[in-house]
C-alpha cells in the first residue's frame, strides 16, 4: 500500500470520527418528547411512560390519528402504564403489571386495549389481538380549548378511584379506575393496632373517614391523644368523629380545646377547622 492511499485512508478516517463526535455533542429538541406520570393512587401508585407529539397546525384525529385504525398512544416506544396493585379499568379487571396502551379513537367512541406484549410500539401491523388484556369501550368529548401537546396523566383522583386522561386537540377521554383497598386496611390495622407502636390516629382516621365502627374509632382517637397529648390534629380527629356520633357537646368541648392549642402554636388553619365544627354543631 503507497503512502498516498495510507494518508488517504489517514484523512477519511480523521474525518469520520470528526464529524461523529459532532454528532454526539449536537442535542436538539425530541419532536415528541418523553414523560413519565407518577401519581399514588389506593396503598400503591400507578406509573404512565409516554412520548407527547404536538399538533404543529395539523388535524389530530380522523386525519394524523386515523379513525377506526390502532394507534400507539403517543409516538416513538410503546406507551406503558405500571398499576401498584390489582385495579379495575372501566369495571373490568386487571391485575397489577405493566401494559402497552393501546387506542382506537373514533369520533362518537374509542376502544381502550391493554397489551402484553411491550415492545411492539407502533408496529401496529403486527398488533395481535391474543396479546390483549383488556378491550373496553369509552366515549370522548370535546374540549372548548385546544390541547396542543398530547397528554396523558391522572385525573379526579380520590382514595379508591381514579380516571386515566387523554387529552389532545379538542379531544378528552377519561378511563374509569378502581382499586379496592379497605380488605388490605383493615387487615393491616388488625395486625399492627396490638404492636408496640400502635398506629391509633391512622385506625381513627380511616374508621371515620370510610364510616365504619366510630365508637371504635373514638377509642383509638383517645389512645392517640394519650400517646401524644400536644397533637391538636389528633383532638381534632376527636370531635369530628363526637360530632358523627351525634354527641354535639362532646365534639364542641373538644373542638375548644383545639382552638386553645392550635392558638398557642399559632395555626390559623386549625383554629378555623375547629371553629367551624362548633358552628356545624349548634
Amino acid at each position: 500500500m503507497s503512502l498516498k492511499t495510507i494518508k488517504s485512508i489517514t484523512l477519511a478516517l480523521i474525518i469520520l470520527l470528526g464529524s461523529n463526535a459532532i454528532a454526539q455533542q449536537l442535542k436538539v429538541p425530541a419532536a415528541s418528547p418523553t414523560q413519565t406520570v407518577k401519581q399514588a393512587f389506593g396503598i400503591s401508585e400507578i406509573t404512565i411512560e409516554y412520548s407527547r407529539p404536538g399538533v404543529k397546525g395539523r388535524v389530530v384525529f380522523g386525519d394524523v390519528v386515523p379513525f377506526g385504525k390502532i394507534w400507539r398512544t403517543g409516538a416513538n416506544s410503546t406507551t406503558k402504564i405500571t398499576f401498584g396493585d390489582d385495579v379495575k379499568i372501566e369495571g373490568v379487571d386487571v391485575k397489577a403489571g405493566t401494559y402497552g396502551f393501546y387506542t382506537i379513537p373514533n369520533a362518537d367512541s374509542w376502544e381502550i386495549m391493554l397489551y402484553k406484549d411491550l415492545t411492539l410500539g407502533g408496529n401496529v401491523a403486527n398488533y395481535k389481538t391474543e396479546n390483549e388484556v383488556i378491550r373496553v369501550k369509552v366515549k370522548p368529548t370535546t374540549l372548548a380549548n385546544k390541547v396542543e401537546t398530547f397528554t396523558m396523566g391522572l385525573a379526579d383522583i380520590t382514595s379508591t378511584t381514579s380516571n386515566i386522561e387523554l387529552t389532545w386537540e379538542n379531544t378528552r377521554v377519561a378511563i374509569s379506575v378502581v382499586t379496592e383497598i379497605d380488605s388490605k386496611i383493615m387487615k393491616t390495622i388488625e395486625s399492627t393496632i396490638v404492636q408496640d407502636t400502635r398506629p391509633y390516629y391512622q385506625a381513627a382516621n380511616y374508621y371515620y373517614e370510610n364510616n365504619k365502627d366510630l365508637k371504635q374509632a373514638l377509642e383509638w382517637a383517645e389512645k392517640a391523644i394519650v400517646a401524644n397529648p400536644k397533637a391538636f390534629w389528633v383532638v381534632l380527629l376527636k370531635a369530628k368523629i363526637q360530632l358523627k356520633l351525634n354527641d354535639k357537646k362532646g365534639a364542641i368541648a373538644t373542638a375548644n380545646q383545639v382552638i386553645i392549642m392550635a392558638t398557642a402554636e399559632k395555626d390559623d388553619s386549625f383554629v378555623k377547622q375547629a371553629e367551624k365544627l362548633i358552628a356545624s354543631a349548634k
